[in-house]
């Protein structure tokens, strides 16, 4: 019997013009492949691969790896396959029990206690879940949907959707497939709209129709729980509750709107890959699709969607500046086939302007001779500049500043 490999070779366009691309031909490319004829056992030699080529023409397309499964791609293209290590602990990463969750806080509990639980599951996790948050669950739902119908929309040259792609840094508004595509060892399977949304928000008209409602009130929603949360978090490290506010950790507010198409060999793959956020806080909305995992003790964790529930996870800059009291934990997504998945990630962070000299270091107030400073003071811009710079590489950027 012959073996049909002939879906099996990639055809990689290396135009460099934004025409689309057959991304039925993005197909996985393998380093060796045989097939039998007659009993007689053939070898088939690699093509070259130029991975380079094979990212312009994914992004070429201007419809992201939505587009990609739309086009009935059976198979995980190359750029999207995880390194062979990489794919064992991806399959075989140890799990915590069932027992093992990520804290749950409801906050409109009594303050003292609420103070104490979150400064607990900042420091020991890094992650924990809100209720009692204030923020509206049709809100909550709208912006879920809004996004949801925003990347359902079919994207490629000429549609609505794709006048918004675009990899320009100055943009407050676009839509990309991996904003590290070409940094990154490997491509994650998500797409996402991204906003920034604080200190200077778009004007209406620069969100996509099928969104700007729901997404300027949701945004609203989340910058107010945002600036709850850094009191309380300003509290837990026995400081003023305005004190994370006053040196403008909560200036800038950027949303990620993610979207996790289905996955044909989710094993192979991964939706985002292992990292620590960049910024102090980020507020997560997920959908019930579920997926996020942290690395809680040297093993991965899921994190169970709740209905009505925000995550919360602490990010780099806020480890650095409490000197390690609060921890920035690494995470990630798994790649799954099932619905699309949707999340939506707000991120807190000081506009870091080009001409913003303002220098974030260990708080002098946490310092002693018996808990001197870890980290050294960093501009937020050479910070993010650095992240940004890496990718998604699964390497904590905090160890780059340590002293």
């Amino acid at each position: 019997m012959v073996k049909n490999i002939t879906n099996e070779r990639a055809i990689i366009s290396t135009s460099r013009t934004r025409r689309p691309v057959s991304l039925t031909r993005l197909h996985q490319t393998t380093t060796h492949r045989q097939t039998q004829h007659d009993d007689v056992t053939m070898s088939i030699a690699p093509a070259a691969y130029d991975r380079t080529a094979e990212l312009r023409a994914l992004d070429a397309t201007l419809a992201g790896v939505r587009g990609l499964v739309a086009s009935g791609a059976t198979h995980v293209p190359r750029i999207f396959r995880l390194p062979d290590p990489e794919e064992e602990e991806h399959q075989q990463a140890p799990q915590e029990p069932p027992s093992a969750t990520v804290p749950m806080i409801d906050l409109g509990g009594d303050r003292a206690a609420v103070v104490d639980a979150v400064g607990r599951a900042a420091a020991e996790w890094g992650f924990f879940q809100v209720t009692g948050h204030g923020v509206p669950k049709e809100a909550m739902t709208a912006a879920v949907a809004a996004v949801r119908a925003f990347h359902d929309a079919d994207g490629g040259e000429g549609s609505d959707k794709a006048r918004f792609y675009s990899r320009e840094p100055g943009k407050a508004v676009k839509y990309h497939c991996n904003f590290d595509l070409y940094q990154s060892p490997v491509a994650n399977w998500r797409d996402t709209l991204y906003l920034r949304m604080a200190p200077d928000p778009p004007a209406a008209d620069e969100l996509p129709e099928s969104c700007r409602d729901a997404l300027f009130e949701y945004a609203k929603q989340v910058k107010n729980l945002g600036d709850r949360l850094f009191e309380v978090l300003s509290e837990a490290l026995g400081l003023k509750p305005s004190y994370l506010t006053d040196i403008e950790c909560n200036q800038g507010q950027i949303i990620l709107a993610h979207y996790y198409p289905p996955c044909p060999q989710p094993e192979l793959a991964i939706g985002t890959s292992r990292h620590s956020d960049s910024g102090f806080l980020t507020i997560l909305l997920q959908d019930e699709i579920g997926g996020l995992q942290i690395l809680h003790k040297d093993r991965w964790v899921d994190v169970t969607p709740i209905p009505g529930a925000f995550i919360i996870n602490i990010a780099d800059l806020l480890q650095l500046i409490s000197n390690d009291k609060f921890s920035s934990v690494e995470h990630r997504v798994v790649a799954k086939n099932a619905e699309p998945r949707v999340s939506i990630a707000c991120f807190f962070s000081t506009h870091f302007h080009p001409a913003s000299t303002r220098m974030y270091g260990p708080i002098k107030e946490l310092l002693s001779e018996e808990n001197p400073p870890l980290y050294k003071e960093t501009l937020v811009r050479d910070y993010i500049s650095r992240y940004y710079s890496a990718g998604l590489d699964g390497r904590k950027k905090t160890s780059d500043f340590r002293l």
